[in-house]
């Protein structure tokens, strides 16, 4: 029942300022009228969705309010329910409900089960004193008299700590990621990292002789499967915790243990997936292990005075699931380290960050890779890094070994700087791709203006490079080869702005056509102007470096056959650029027919639309941004209402989407990603060929666009 209240009290002695001891000691009378029926009234002309704005009850306050009496919204129901009184560690010991010692092999594996749900819980968010540590056992350790927990709860501790060292070293992680305190508990400094291995190889190996024995009878049968079960287990953190530890050492020798050591995970992971139902299971179906040793209230007077996060433990199911992406995850983590080039590192980190990777696989790839961060290479300059990049891809005279450039002081003191300027922009981008894929688009908007301050200076140090090359003995055009580097990350980063926005799902369908008339007429134009131009750099440099090394040389210079450096690539953003044409010859025609919803006229305003997806690009001088009213002149539908029908728009649409094919087909290596394409672009050719030849002419249904073969380029269907 709701209901309102007015209080009945003397007011004009309360405005008189008296003090507590002089308030009327008369109880409170308080007036309650009863609103049931016409609250329920008033929520009937309200449609499923909608709210109710006031001026005293906005969204902000909205957002605000908490749901009464709903455990997921108000996390005191969970308190002081019941008749079971939350005990501590002391307390459980005390009563019998904690055994420190002789636990049964089913109780340890369903122990060690649960806190690896409670450690996959807190990975993906949740804090340690709603997850870890609602585990009795890890408050006191020390105090364990039973070896196999002992081990485990001190393992744990072990690992907690080493996890939480990799997301602070790193760097990348929001609130939303991971919650590293730790609650005022001592994560068992005392112990050494020998002494833990020591201690869970100790109990692996009475372990392991237990499973030697062969079972006799049905009931030691039973006993065996539980005893490899837990040896499993116990190997499992031991081979776990190496792992961790070899991935946090500065010395690269490391790298090649954990290989072996994740590949060791992997093997038992498959033996915990087999008895992760054989260990002690509660009693009740609970958003919480409901065995002995846990309590999900131990901690609660530890939590902010704030309404807390409510927490619903993984099942030991999921978290098995969960370890076994990681260990995926790490073993391709480890593969940075044979990427010797910037360019090559940076793809990685691009393709691994689409794959939505865990806070801790993101945490050590940038521990691996960025000198800030204390990686296992050792001594590392990214000067020098970028200095090699900036060579591979366009190859500047004045990085040239022997450049005449790099014996005037002043030239190279303007190299070093601009580099070293180089340094914080491209740090940023790297270290972005360790970031959820929801805060990379906020912080791809705002490294546009770093890159926007490159650029200015990558022109005024390629002009006087060039200025001084010609005043030279043997002069070499320096046209814009540091800027045509700049200007290459520079589009790289504004595409990707723009495609996050799909995989987001941040864009309405009525705005498809202008985000891909952008990516089709512009982005991956200038993306493939700057690579050309890099790629004939290359050769003509190559060309001119062979003919200083005299005759000889030429003879092997017939034999071989030149290949275009980015002839790869090249054919890979012209496939895309074809792409998005297809696509945005599409939309105009389902415009053109009716079938896409567009917003009421007197709620729209599709310039401030524009103008809001596109405003990070306007700081860029290059490439400039197109404003609203060149848009509106290049694609305005009123040159298409003279057309009879929007036939000749699928048609257009069918052949770039037959061209993207046909350069997708050339590349010679092809990957999964243009496996996706292929098929993308082959099923939306026939798709567009139907409407062109009037399949479902007279139908005002509107596309539907799946995404799920590619996250940033649908397959369109016909309803």
């Amino acid at each position: 029942m709701a209901a309102l209240a007015t209080e009945d009290v003397a007011s004009d002695d309360l405005q008189c300022g008296m003090g507590i001891d002089s308030l009327p000691t008369q109880p409170l009378h308080y007036n309650w009228v009863d609103v049931t029926d016409e609250f329920f009234s008033a929520v009937k002309g309200l449609e499923l969705g909608q709210l109710l704005h006031d001026d005293l009850f906005g969204l902000f306050e909205a957002m605000s309010a908490i749901e009464m009496m709903d455990p997921k919204m108000d996390a005191g129901m969970l308190c002081n329910r019941g008749s079971k009184a939350t005990l501590n560690f002391d307390q459980a010991v005390e009563v019998g409900a904690l055994k420190l010692q002789d636990l049964c092999l089913a109780e340890e594996i369903g122990i060690i089960d649960s806190t690896l749900s409670c450690l996959v819980s807190w990975l993906e968010g949740h804090s340690l004193a709603q997850t870890v540590f609602t585990n009795l056992y890890l408050h006191k350790p020390h105090h364990i008299e039973d070896r196999v927990m002992k081990a485990f709860s001190i393992s744990i501790f072990k690992i907690v700590d080493i996890i939480k060292d990799f997301v602070n070293r790193a760097l990348v992680f929001e609130e939303e990621d991971f919650q590293p305190m730790v609650y005022g508990y001592r994560l068992v400094p005392d112990v050494s990292e020998p002494r833990t291995i020591g201690m869970l190889k100790e109990v692996e190996e009475e372990l392991h002789r237990r499973t030697r024995s062969k079972p006799s009878d049905l009931c030691s049968i039973d006993e065996h499967e539980d005893v490899v079960a837990l040896y499993s287990r116990i190997k499992f953190m031991r081979l776990l915790y190496q792992a961790l530890v070899c991935l946090g050492r500065r010395e690269p020798v490391g790298l090649g243990d954990c290989h072996r050591l994740l590949a060791g995970c992997s093997e038992l992971m498959v033996t915990m997936q087999k008895t992760v139902g054989r260990g002690l299971q509660p009693e009740v179906e609970s958003d919480h292990p409901a065995i002995m040793g846990f309590d999900p209230l131990v901690n609660q007077r530890l939590l902010p005075p704030t309404f807390p996060r409510y927490t619903k433990i993984k099942s030991r199911v999921e978290a098995l699931e969960y370890f076994e992406e990681l260990l995926n995850r790490l073993k391709v983590v480890c593969r940075i380290t044979s990427h010797s080039s910037f360019h090559s590192a940076l793809d990685f980190f691009i393709e691994f960050s689409q794959h939505g990777p865990c806070i801790l696989s993101r945490s050590i790839l940038q521990l691996l890779y960025l000198p800030q961060c204390n990686r296992v290479f050792g001594t590392f300059n990214f000067v020098d890094v970028l200095r090699d990049a900036a060579k591979n891809f366009i190859f500047p005279p004045a990085l040239m070994p022997k450049s005449t450039l790099l014996n005037n002081t002043q030239a190279k003191e303007y190299v070093e700087t601009f580099l070293n300027h180089c340094v914080r922009p491209f740090a940023s981008l790297v270290q972005l791709c360790g970031h959820n894929r929801a805060r990379q688009r906020d912080k791809l908007a705002h490294l546009l203006e770093d890159f926007a301050t490159l650029q200015d200076e990558a022109e005024r140090v390629d002009a006087y490079l060039h200025n001084l090359s010609l005043k030279s003995d043997s002069p070499r055009p320096h046209l814009a080869c540091f800027g045509t580097w700049i200007l290459y990350h520079t589009l790289r980063i504004m595409i990707m702005y723009l495609l996050s926005g799909f995989e987001l799902e941040l864009y309405s369908m009525h705005e498809y056509h202008y985000i891909f008339w952008y990516l089709y007429e512009f982005l991956y134009g200038w993306l493939v102007s700057a690579l050309s131009r890099a790629d004939t750099f290359l050769m003509e440099q190559e060309a001119m470096a062979e003919s200083h090394r005299g005759r000889g040389a030429k003879k092997n210079k017939a034999k071989k056959k030149k290949t275009r450096p980015y002839g790869r690539e090249i054919a890979m953003y012209q496939a895309l650029q074809n792409l998005c044409g297809g696509f945005y010859k599409a939309m105009v025609g389902f415009r053109l027919d009716g079938k896409i919803k567009l917003p009421h006229t007197e709620f729209d305003n599709e310039q401030v639309r524009y103008e809001h997806r596109f405003a990070p690009f306007a700081s860029l001088l290059t490439p400039p941004p197109m404003q609203y009213a060149e848009f509106q002149d290049m694609t305005s539908l009123l040159r298409y209402e003279k057309a009879p029908s929007s036939t000749n728009l699928y048609l257009a649409g069918c052949q770039l989407f037959h061209k993207a094919r046909s350069m997708l087909e050339t590349i010679n290596t092809p990957d999964q990603e243009v496996s996706d394409l292929l098929k993308v672009s082959k099923t939306n050719f026939v798709v567009l060929k139907l409407l062109a030849g009037g399949h479902k002419k007279d139908s005002t249904n509107p596309p539907d666009f799946d995404f799920t073969g590619h996250c940033h380029f649908p397959i369109i269907r016909l309803l």
